[in-house]
Protein backbone atom coordinates (compact mmCIF):
# COMPACT_ATOMS: atom_id res chain seq x y z
CA UNK A 1 0.00 0.00 0.00
CA UNK A 2 2.82 2.07 1.35
CA UNK A 3 4.55 1.75 -2.32
CA UNK A 4 1.15 2.54 -4.31
CA UNK A 5 0.89 5.58 -2.73
CA UNK A 6 4.58 6.07 -3.54
CA UNK A 7 4.04 5.52 -7.11
CA UNK A 8 0.86 7.33 -7.14
CA UNK A 9 2.56 10.68 -5.55
CA UNK A 10 5.61 9.99 -7.90
CA UNK A 11 3.72 9.67 -10.93
CA UNK A 12 1.16 12.69 -9.75
CA UNK A 13 4.28 15.15 -9.93
CA UNK A 14 5.52 14.12 -12.76
CA UNK A 15 2.09 14.93 -14.17
CA UNK A 16 2.02 18.16 -12.40
CA UNK A 17 6.13 18.86 -14.08
CA UNK A 18 4.72 17.91 -17.41
CA UNK A 19 1.23 20.17 -16.91
CA UNK A 20 3.70 22.88 -15.86
CA UNK A 21 6.20 22.69 -18.88
CA UNK A 22 2.83 22.46 -21.29
CA UNK A 23 1.45 25.91 -19.49
CA UNK A 24 4.60 27.63 -20.29
CA UNK A 25 5.20 26.13 -23.93
CA UNK A 26 1.81 26.44 -24.81
CA UNK A 27 1.40 29.78 -26.19
CA UNK A 28 4.65 29.06 -28.29
CA UNK A 29 3.41 26.00 -29.34
CA UNK A 30 -0.37 27.17 -30.31
CA UNK A 31 1.69 29.90 -32.58
CA UNK A 32 4.58 27.45 -34.41
CA UNK A 33 1.13 25.36 -35.42
CA UNK A 34 -0.25 29.00 -36.63
CA UNK A 35 2.81 29.49 -38.34
CA UNK A 36 2.11 25.97 -39.80
CA UNK A 37 -0.33 26.97 -41.74
CA UNK A 38 1.42 28.74 -44.18
CA UNK A 39 2.49 25.89 -46.65
CA UNK A 40 3.48 27.66 -49.52
CA UNK A 41 -0.03 26.31 -51.61
CA UNK A 42 -2.04 28.99 -52.57
CA UNK A 43 -6.42 28.01 -51.88
CA UNK A 44 -7.80 28.92 -54.93
CA UNK A 45 -11.12 29.82 -55.48
CA UNK A 46 -11.36 32.45 -52.05
CA UNK A 47 -11.70 35.71 -51.69
CA UNK A 48 -10.10 37.62 -49.23
CA UNK A 49 -11.85 40.66 -47.00
CA UNK A 50 -9.23 42.85 -47.34
CA UNK A 51 -10.01 45.69 -44.05
CA UNK A 52 -8.09 49.09 -45.11
CA UNK A 53 -8.37 52.70 -43.54
CA UNK A 54 -11.47 55.31 -44.64
CA UNK A 55 -8.50 57.32 -46.26
CA UNK A 56 -7.02 54.66 -48.52
CA UNK A 57 -10.50 54.01 -49.68
CA UNK A 58 -11.13 57.53 -50.27
CA UNK A 59 -8.21 58.34 -52.32
CA UNK A 60 -8.66 55.15 -54.63
CA UNK A 61 -5.76 53.92 -53.35
CA UNK A 62 -7.85 50.31 -52.26
CA UNK A 63 -9.17 50.34 -55.00
CA UNK A 64 -6.60 50.21 -57.43
CA UNK A 65 -4.24 47.83 -55.01
CA UNK A 66 -7.47 44.90 -55.31
CA UNK A 67 -7.84 45.10 -59.20
CA UNK A 68 -4.11 45.01 -59.62
CA UNK A 69 -3.68 41.74 -57.40
CA UNK A 70 -6.95 40.15 -58.24
CA UNK A 71 -5.60 40.92 -61.88
CA UNK A 72 -1.84 39.14 -60.83
CA UNK A 73 -4.04 35.93 -58.78
CA UNK A 74 -7.29 35.80 -61.31
CA UNK A 75 -5.40 32.16 -62.72
CA UNK A 76 -5.56 30.60 -59.32
CA UNK A 77 -9.61 32.15 -58.97
CA UNK A 78 -8.42 34.82 -56.05
CA UNK A 79 -9.81 37.59 -55.53
CA UNK A 80 -9.26 40.31 -52.54
CA UNK A 81 -11.99 42.83 -51.85
CA UNK A 82 -13.00 45.39 -49.62
CA UNK A 83 -14.30 44.01 -45.97
CA UNK A 84 -16.76 47.18 -46.55
CA UNK A 85 -16.34 47.64 -42.64
CA UNK A 86 -14.92 50.29 -40.67
CA UNK A 87 -11.94 50.90 -39.72
CA UNK A 88 -11.71 49.90 -36.35
CA UNK A 89 -13.67 47.14 -36.66
CA UNK A 90 -13.07 44.65 -33.89
CA UNK A 91 -11.40 41.50 -34.80
CA UNK A 92 -11.43 40.17 -31.48
CA UNK A 93 -15.39 40.51 -31.83
CA UNK A 94 -16.41 39.77 -34.94
CA UNK A 95 -13.47 37.13 -35.85
CA UNK A 96 -14.34 34.40 -33.78
CA UNK A 97 -17.60 34.50 -35.21
CA UNK A 98 -17.00 34.33 -38.74
CA UNK A 99 -17.61 37.92 -39.75
CA UNK A 100 -14.08 39.50 -39.49
CA UNK A 101 -11.50 40.11 -42.56
CA UNK A 102 -9.19 38.19 -43.81
CA UNK A 103 -6.44 41.00 -43.96
CA UNK A 104 -6.46 43.67 -41.74
CA UNK A 105 -4.65 47.10 -41.51
CA UNK A 106 -3.93 48.80 -38.07
CA UNK A 107 -1.89 50.72 -35.61
CA UNK A 108 0.89 48.04 -33.91
CA UNK A 109 -0.88 49.23 -30.58
CA UNK A 110 -3.94 47.63 -31.95
CA UNK A 111 -2.89 44.59 -33.67
CA UNK A 112 -0.24 43.47 -30.99
CA UNK A 113 -3.59 43.47 -28.83
CA UNK A 114 -5.10 40.91 -31.19
CA UNK A 115 -1.83 38.90 -31.55
CA UNK A 116 -1.44 38.46 -27.61
CA UNK A 117 -4.95 36.81 -27.84
CA UNK A 118 -4.30 34.74 -30.52
CA UNK A 119 -7.01 36.76 -33.03
CA UNK A 120 -3.71 37.67 -35.62
CA UNK A 121 -0.97 34.97 -36.72
CA UNK A 122 2.21 34.73 -36.75
CA UNK A 123 4.27 35.68 -40.28
CA UNK A 124 6.89 33.68 -41.75
CA UNK A 125 8.25 37.48 -43.08
CA UNK A 126 11.90 36.36 -43.38
CA UNK A 127 10.88 35.04 -46.55
CA UNK A 128 9.55 37.80 -47.70
CA UNK A 129 10.43 40.17 -50.60
CA UNK A 130 9.64 43.20 -48.16
CA UNK A 131 11.83 42.12 -45.08
CA UNK A 132 15.46 43.06 -45.89
CA UNK A 133 14.04 46.60 -46.76
CA UNK A 134 12.41 47.37 -43.50
CA UNK A 135 14.60 48.57 -40.61
CA UNK A 136 14.71 46.38 -37.32
CA UNK A 137 12.74 48.81 -35.48
CA UNK A 138 10.27 48.51 -37.31
CA UNK A 139 9.84 44.99 -37.32
CA UNK A 140 10.27 44.84 -33.63
CA UNK A 141 6.68 46.50 -33.34
CA UNK A 142 5.16 43.55 -34.35
CA UNK A 143 7.66 41.00 -32.74
CA UNK A 144 6.44 39.02 -29.28
CA UNK A 145 8.24 36.84 -27.22
CA UNK A 146 6.63 32.78 -26.55
CA UNK A 147 7.88 30.98 -24.52
CA UNK A 148 11.69 30.50 -25.73
CA UNK A 149 10.68 31.76 -29.45
CA UNK A 150 10.02 35.11 -31.30
CA UNK A 151 7.25 35.77 -33.66
CA UNK A 152 6.52 38.46 -35.79
CA UNK A 153 2.81 38.92 -36.17
CA UNK A 154 2.60 41.77 -39.56
CA UNK A 155 4.21 43.74 -42.09
CA UNK A 156 5.17 47.18 -41.54
CA UNK A 157 3.71 49.26 -44.41
CA UNK A 158 3.92 52.93 -42.75
CA UNK A 159 5.97 54.85 -39.68
CA UNK A 160 3.39 57.07 -37.87
CA UNK A 161 4.95 60.32 -35.96
CA UNK A 162 3.30 63.98 -34.79
CA UNK A 163 4.31 66.28 -37.83
CA UNK A 164 3.72 70.23 -38.00
CA UNK A 165 1.36 71.28 -40.07
CA UNK A 166 2.23 75.15 -41.16
CA UNK A 167 0.87 77.59 -43.85
CA UNK A 168 3.28 78.79 -45.83
CA UNK A 169 1.45 81.86 -47.16
CA UNK A 170 0.80 83.32 -43.48
CA UNK A 171 4.55 83.73 -42.74
CA UNK A 172 4.94 87.49 -42.25
CA UNK A 173 6.40 89.12 -45.35
CA UNK A 174 9.80 89.89 -42.90
CA UNK A 175 10.16 86.61 -41.90
CA UNK A 176 13.48 86.12 -43.33
CA UNK A 177 15.04 89.30 -41.32
CA UNK A 178 12.40 89.07 -38.56
CA UNK A 179 11.96 85.14 -37.71
CA UNK A 180 15.11 83.82 -39.13
CA UNK A 181 18.20 84.22 -36.11
CA UNK A 182 20.20 81.70 -37.89
CA UNK A 183 19.80 83.11 -41.81
CA UNK A 184 19.24 78.95 -42.69
CA UNK A 185 16.07 80.07 -44.66
CA UNK A 186 13.71 78.49 -42.48
CA UNK A 187 11.07 80.37 -40.32
CA UNK A 188 12.47 80.01 -36.70
CA UNK A 189 8.43 79.45 -35.80
CA UNK A 190 8.98 76.21 -37.16
CA UNK A 191 11.93 74.99 -36.17
CA UNK A 192 11.46 75.74 -32.18
CA UNK A 193 8.56 75.93 -29.75
CA UNK A 194 10.01 79.02 -28.03
CA UNK A 195 9.76 80.65 -31.26
CA UNK A 196 6.32 79.26 -32.31
CA UNK A 197 5.16 80.35 -28.53
CA UNK A 198 6.42 84.14 -29.72
CA UNK A 199 4.77 83.71 -32.94
CA UNK A 200 1.27 82.31 -31.73
CA UNK A 201 0.87 85.08 -28.65
CA UNK A 202 1.71 87.90 -31.57
CA UNK A 203 -1.35 86.49 -34.08
CA UNK A 204 -3.48 85.91 -31.48
CA UNK A 205 -2.84 89.46 -29.74
CA UNK A 206 -3.12 91.20 -33.39
CA UNK A 207 -6.48 89.47 -33.93
CA UNK A 208 -8.09 90.40 -30.97
CA UNK A 209 -8.61 86.29 -30.43
CA UNK A 210 -9.91 85.78 -33.83
CA UNK A 211 -7.00 84.12 -35.47
CA UNK A 212 -4.29 81.61 -34.00
CA UNK A 213 -1.08 80.67 -34.42
CA UNK A 214 -0.14 76.87 -33.22
CA UNK A 215 -3.68 75.39 -32.33
CA UNK A 216 -4.46 71.55 -30.65
CA UNK A 217 -6.29 70.35 -28.57
CA UNK A 218 -4.28 70.13 -25.34
CA UNK A 219 -5.65 66.69 -23.88
CA UNK A 220 -5.24 64.78 -26.68
CA UNK A 221 -3.07 62.19 -25.02
CA UNK A 222 -1.31 60.50 -28.26
CA UNK A 223 0.07 64.20 -29.45
CA UNK A 224 0.62 65.24 -25.48
CA UNK A 225 2.53 62.65 -24.54
CA UNK A 226 5.70 63.78 -26.61
CA UNK A 227 6.24 66.60 -24.24
CA UNK A 228 6.53 64.25 -20.78
CA UNK A 229 8.66 61.46 -23.02
CA UNK A 230 11.55 64.42 -24.33
CA UNK A 231 11.91 65.57 -20.65
CA UNK A 232 12.68 61.98 -19.29
CA UNK A 233 9.08 60.19 -19.33
CA UNK A 234 8.39 56.67 -20.25
CA UNK A 235 4.93 55.04 -20.23
CA UNK A 236 6.18 51.64 -18.73
CA UNK A 237 8.91 49.99 -18.21
CA UNK A 238 10.54 46.56 -19.38
CA UNK A 239 11.18 43.46 -17.65
CA UNK A 240 13.86 40.97 -18.57
CA UNK A 241 12.75 39.86 -21.67
CA UNK A 242 11.78 43.16 -23.29
CA UNK A 243 8.11 42.70 -22.26
CA UNK A 244 6.40 46.04 -21.18
CA UNK A 245 6.14 45.76 -17.08
CA UNK A 246 2.95 47.65 -16.41
CA UNK A 247 3.45 48.10 -12.80
CA UNK A 248 6.20 50.09 -13.51
CA UNK A 249 4.82 53.54 -14.78
CA UNK A 250 6.57 56.56 -15.08
CA UNK A 251 5.22 59.47 -16.72
CA UNK A 252 6.35 61.47 -13.60
CA UNK A 253 10.39 60.05 -14.76
CA UNK A 254 13.20 62.36 -15.27
CA UNK A 255 11.82 66.04 -15.78
CA UNK A 256 8.51 64.99 -16.95
CA UNK A 257 7.13 68.08 -15.41
CA UNK A 258 8.71 70.52 -17.73
CA UNK A 259 6.55 68.67 -20.23
CA UNK A 260 3.71 69.60 -18.00
CA UNK A 261 4.37 73.51 -17.96
CA UNK A 262 4.78 73.66 -21.41
CA UNK A 263 0.98 72.20 -22.25
CA UNK A 264 0.24 74.67 -19.80
CA UNK A 265 1.94 77.58 -21.46
CA UNK A 266 0.66 76.40 -24.78
CA UNK A 267 -2.56 76.83 -23.66
CA UNK A 268 -2.18 80.92 -23.31
CA UNK A 269 -2.02 81.37 -26.66
CA UNK A 270 -5.03 79.45 -27.63
CA UNK A 271 -8.74 79.33 -26.71
CA UNK A 272 -11.19 77.61 -24.43
CA UNK A 273 -11.45 74.85 -27.38
CA UNK A 274 -7.84 73.70 -26.34
CA UNK A 275 -8.93 71.72 -23.26
CA UNK A 276 -11.47 69.88 -25.56
CA UNK A 277 -11.41 67.89 -28.47
CA UNK A 278 -13.08 70.85 -30.46
CA UNK A 279 -9.76 71.70 -32.70
CA UNK A 280 -9.17 68.28 -33.22
CA UNK A 281 -12.19 68.06 -35.75
CA UNK A 282 -12.34 71.63 -36.91
CA UNK A 283 -8.58 71.98 -37.35
CA UNK A 284 -8.91 71.22 -40.93
CA UNK A 285 -11.46 73.54 -41.76
CA UNK A 286 -9.68 76.14 -39.81
CA UNK A 287 -5.82 75.62 -40.92
CA UNK A 288 -7.68 75.67 -44.56
CA UNK A 289 -9.32 78.80 -44.49
CA UNK A 290 -6.66 80.69 -41.98
CA UNK A 291 -7.76 80.94 -38.87
CA UNK A 292 -4.86 78.85 -37.54
CA UNK A 293 -1.22 79.64 -38.96
CA UNK A 294 -0.44 75.65 -37.57
CA UNK A 295 -1.25 71.83 -35.77
CA UNK A 296 0.22 69.07 -35.00
CA UNK A 297 -0.78 65.74 -36.71
CA UNK A 298 -0.12 62.64 -38.44
CA UNK A 299 1.37 62.49 -41.91
CA UNK A 300 -1.44 59.58 -43.35
CA UNK A 301 -3.87 63.18 -43.27
CA UNK A 302 -2.02 65.17 -45.27
CA UNK A 303 -4.73 65.06 -48.15
CA UNK A 304 -7.71 65.97 -45.93
CA UNK A 305 -5.90 69.08 -45.23
CA UNK A 306 -5.42 69.41 -48.95
CA UNK A 307 -9.18 69.36 -49.51
CA UNK A 308 -9.62 71.53 -46.67
CA UNK A 309 -7.42 74.03 -48.15
CA UNK A 310 -8.39 74.25 -51.88
CA UNK A 311 -12.23 74.07 -51.06
CA UNK A 312 -11.57 77.47 -48.96
CA UNK A 313 -9.04 78.86 -51.43
CA UNK A 314 -11.80 77.90 -54.40
CA UNK A 315 -14.45 80.08 -53.09
CA UNK A 316 -12.73 82.91 -52.38
CA UNK A 317 -10.95 82.69 -55.94
CA UNK A 318 -13.31 81.85 -58.34
CA UNK A 319 -11.14 82.76 -60.95
CA UNK A 320 -8.38 80.32 -60.49
CA UNK A 321 -8.52 76.62 -62.67
CA UNK A 322 -9.21 73.65 -60.01
CA UNK A 323 -5.18 73.13 -61.41
CA UNK A 324 -4.08 76.67 -60.27
CA UNK A 325 -5.46 76.22 -56.51
CA UNK A 326 -3.92 72.36 -56.16
CA UNK A 327 -1.05 74.11 -57.00
CA UNK A 328 -1.18 76.75 -55.09
CA UNK A 329 -2.01 74.47 -51.96
CA UNK A 330 0.58 72.06 -52.58
CA UNK A 331 2.93 74.70 -52.43
CA UNK A 332 1.86 76.52 -49.25
CA UNK A 333 0.70 73.89 -47.46
CA UNK A 334 3.93 72.67 -45.70
CA UNK A 335 4.23 69.11 -43.29
CA UNK A 336 7.62 69.41 -41.42
CA UNK A 337 9.25 67.73 -38.44
CA UNK A 338 7.74 68.92 -35.05
CA UNK A 339 9.68 71.85 -33.36
CA UNK A 340 12.46 71.50 -30.96
CA UNK A 341 11.93 71.92 -27.79
CA UNK A 342 14.05 74.52 -25.12
CA UNK A 343 16.03 72.22 -22.55
CA UNK A 344 14.50 74.48 -19.73
CA UNK A 345 11.15 73.43 -20.75
CA UNK A 346 10.14 77.13 -20.16
CA UNK A 347 8.43 78.25 -24.27
CA UNK A 348 9.75 82.27 -22.79
CA UNK A 349 13.11 81.21 -23.57
CA UNK A 350 14.06 82.24 -27.18
CA UNK A 351 18.17 82.50 -26.57
CA UNK A 352 18.65 78.77 -24.65
CA UNK A 353 19.37 75.41 -25.61
CA UNK A 354 17.29 73.61 -27.68
CA UNK A 355 16.55 69.62 -28.20
CA UNK A 356 14.49 67.14 -30.71
CA UNK A 357 11.19 66.71 -29.56
CA UNK A 358 10.86 62.61 -28.31
CA UNK A 359 7.23 61.96 -29.64
CA UNK A 360 4.64 58.97 -29.63
CA UNK A 361 4.39 57.06 -32.54
CA UNK A 362 3.42 53.64 -33.91
CA UNK A 363 3.98 51.56 -36.88
CA UNK A 364 1.35 50.62 -39.00
CA UNK A 365 1.01 47.59 -40.96
CA UNK A 366 -0.82 44.59 -42.55
CA UNK A 367 -1.61 41.56 -40.47
CA UNK A 368 -3.72 38.57 -41.29
CA UNK A 369 -6.50 37.09 -39.42
CA UNK A 370 -6.57 33.69 -37.54
CA UNK A 371 -10.13 32.80 -38.82
CA UNK A 372 -9.08 33.03 -42.01
CA UNK A 373 -9.95 29.94 -44.04
CA UNK A 374 -7.10 30.82 -46.93
CA UNK A 375 -4.11 31.74 -44.94
CA UNK A 376 -2.05 31.09 -48.19
CA UNK A 377 -3.62 33.62 -50.01
CA UNK A 378 -3.56 36.14 -47.50
CA UNK A 379 0.07 36.30 -47.25
CA UNK A 380 0.19 36.53 -51.02
CA UNK A 381 -1.62 39.82 -50.55
CA UNK A 382 0.87 40.65 -47.67
CA UNK A 383 3.49 40.10 -50.40
CA UNK A 384 2.07 42.08 -52.95
CA UNK A 385 0.77 44.77 -50.85
CA UNK A 386 4.36 45.26 -49.32
CA UNK A 387 6.00 45.58 -52.55
CA UNK A 388 7.94 49.11 -53.77
CA UNK A 389 5.45 49.97 -56.22
CA UNK A 390 2.45 49.96 -53.97
CA UNK A 391 3.79 51.20 -50.74
CA UNK A 392 5.31 54.37 -53.12
CA UNK A 393 1.99 54.58 -54.60
CA UNK A 394 -0.04 54.54 -51.36
CA UNK A 395 2.91 56.87 -50.13
CA UNK A 396 2.18 59.15 -53.45
CA UNK A 397 -2.04 58.86 -52.67
CA UNK A 398 -1.88 59.14 -49.17
CA UNK A 399 1.17 61.19 -47.93
CA UNK A 400 2.04 58.46 -45.57
CA UNK A 401 5.96 57.82 -44.36
CA UNK A 402 6.70 54.91 -46.01
CA UNK A 403 8.35 51.88 -43.67
CA UNK A 404 10.27 50.45 -46.43
CA UNK A 405 13.95 52.02 -47.04
CA UNK A 406 14.01 52.22 -50.66
CA UNK A 407 11.01 53.81 -51.01
CA UNK A 408 11.81 56.49 -47.89
CA UNK A 409 15.49 57.01 -50.15
CA UNK A 410 13.28 58.02 -53.54
CA UNK A 411 10.86 60.40 -51.59
CA UNK A 412 13.63 62.41 -49.43
CA UNK A 413 12.49 65.27 -47.69
CA UNK A 414 9.88 64.97 -44.38
CA UNK A 415 9.70 60.64 -44.65
CA UNK A 416 13.90 60.82 -44.06
CA UNK A 417 13.41 62.79 -41.21
CA UNK A 418 10.65 60.38 -39.74
CA UNK A 419 12.38 57.75 -40.46
CA UNK A 420 16.06 59.02 -38.97
CA UNK A 421 13.84 59.37 -36.17
CA UNK A 422 12.59 56.01 -36.30
CA UNK A 423 16.35 54.85 -36.40
CA UNK A 424 17.73 56.82 -33.52
CA UNK A 425 15.15 55.99 -31.40
CA UNK A 426 12.84 59.84 -31.04
CA UNK A 427 9.71 58.01 -32.15
CA UNK A 428 8.67 56.25 -28.92
CA UNK A 429 6.36 53.55 -29.88
CA UNK A 430 3.33 53.44 -28.62
CA UNK A 431 2.55 49.84 -26.60
CA UNK A 432 0.23 47.25 -27.51
CA UNK A 433 -0.91 46.84 -23.99
CA UNK A 434 -4.35 46.70 -22.85
CA UNK A 435 -3.58 48.75 -19.73
CA UNK A 436 -2.97 51.94 -22.34
CA UNK A 437 -6.80 52.42 -21.43
CA UNK A 438 -6.17 53.27 -18.35
CA UNK A 439 -3.12 55.28 -19.52
CA UNK A 440 -5.17 57.53 -21.60
CA UNK A 441 -7.94 58.12 -19.41
CA UNK A 442 -6.19 59.12 -16.34
CA UNK A 443 -3.59 61.40 -18.55
CA UNK A 444 -6.71 62.60 -20.53
CA UNK A 445 -8.06 64.16 -17.37
CA UNK A 446 -4.91 65.67 -16.04
CA UNK A 447 -4.20 67.48 -19.44
CA UNK A 448 -7.57 68.88 -19.70
CA UNK A 449 -7.31 69.93 -15.89
CA UNK A 450 -3.73 71.62 -17.08
CA UNK A 451 -4.84 73.30 -20.06
CA UNK A 452 -7.69 74.92 -18.10
CA UNK A 453 -5.34 76.55 -15.44
CA UNK A 454 -3.33 77.97 -18.46
CA UNK A 455 -6.29 79.10 -19.76
CA UNK A 456 -7.57 80.75 -16.82
CA UNK A 457 -3.83 82.15 -15.70
CA UNK A 458 -4.87 79.75 -12.43
CA UNK A 459 -2.72 78.74 -9.02
CA UNK A 460 -3.50 74.90 -9.46
CA UNK A 461 -0.39 74.33 -11.50
CA UNK A 462 1.49 77.49 -11.56
CA UNK A 463 4.69 76.14 -9.93
CA UNK A 464 7.41 72.86 -10.36
CA UNK A 465 6.61 71.45 -7.16
CA UNK A 466 2.38 71.55 -7.95
CA UNK A 467 3.37 70.36 -11.47
CA UNK A 468 6.02 67.33 -9.98
CA UNK A 469 2.99 66.58 -7.59
CA UNK A 470 0.26 65.97 -10.12
CA UNK A 471 2.93 63.57 -12.16
CA UNK A 472 3.68 61.81 -9.32
CA UNK A 473 -0.22 61.18 -8.35
CA UNK A 474 -0.65 60.46 -12.33
CA UNK A 475 1.38 57.44 -12.44
CA UNK A 476 -0.62 56.88 -8.74
CA UNK A 477 -3.75 57.10 -10.25
CA UNK A 478 -2.38 54.58 -13.06
CA UNK A 479 -1.73 52.12 -11.34
CA UNK A 480 -4.86 51.54 -9.02
CA UNK A 481 -6.78 51.23 -12.60
CA UNK A 482 -4.73 49.09 -13.86
CA UNK A 483 -3.79 47.15 -10.18
CA UNK A 484 -6.55 47.98 -8.56
CA UNK A 485 -9.49 49.14 -9.83
CA UNK A 486 -10.26 46.74 -12.92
Amino acid sequence: MTKTIALFLAHALAVIAVMTTFGVLGLQREDQEAQERFTGVLEENVTLQILDNDTAKETGYLDELLNAFNEEYAQYGIKAVDANMGAYTDLEKLGPAGYGPDVVYQANDVLMRYALNKHIQPLPVEEMDAYSQIPKEAWDAYRMQMGEAEYTFAVPVNVQEPLLYYRKDLLPENWQEEWDDDKNGIPDMVENWADLYAFSAEIKASSNGTKFGYMKSLNDQYFAAGYFLSYGGYIFGKDETGAFDTEDIGLSAGESYKGARIIRQLAAIMDNNCADDTITTSAYELLGNGTYFATMTTPDVYESFVENFASSWSRAHRDWTEEEVDAYVRENLVMTKVPALPVSGDLTDREGETMDMTVMGGINGYAISSYTKAPNAALAFLEFASRKEWIARRCELLGIVPARADVVEEEGGVAEDVFDDLLNGRIYIMPGERAMTQVWASLGSLLRFIAEDGLANGTAYDTDDKLIAAMKKLDEDIYSAIHTLS
